[in-house]
C-alpha cells in the first residue's frame, strides 16, 4: 500500500494514500480510520480547521475525552 507521513495540526502520523494517487507534499486531504480520502484546496481545508477549533472551544468536543465503555451505554 502506498503509505504517506501526514501533519494534523502539527501531530505526525501515516495514512494510506491508495485512494489519492495524485497527491503531493503540501496538498491538504480528508483523512478517515488511516485512509486519506479525498484532496482537497487550501481555503476548504482552512474552513474544516476552523470549524474543528470552534467546535473544541465551544466544549462540546474534547479531542482527549475518554468515551465511554460499549457497557455503560
Amino acid at each position: 500500500l502506498k503509505m504517506g507521513i501526514i501533519d494534523v495540526n502539527g501531530s505526525k502520523t501515516r495514512a494510506c494514500l491508495e485512494y489519492v494517487p495524485d497527491i503531493h507534499v503540501g496538498q491538504y486531504t480528508i483523512v478517515h480510520a488511516g485512509f486519506a480520502l479525498k484532496i482537497i484546496d487550501e481555503e476548504e481545508a482552512a474552513e474544516s480547521l476552523k470549524l474543528w477549533q470552534e467546535l473544541i472551544e465551544s466544549g462540546a468536543f474534547q479531542p482527549d475525552e475518554e468515551l465511554p465503555s460499549r457497557e455503560s451505554l
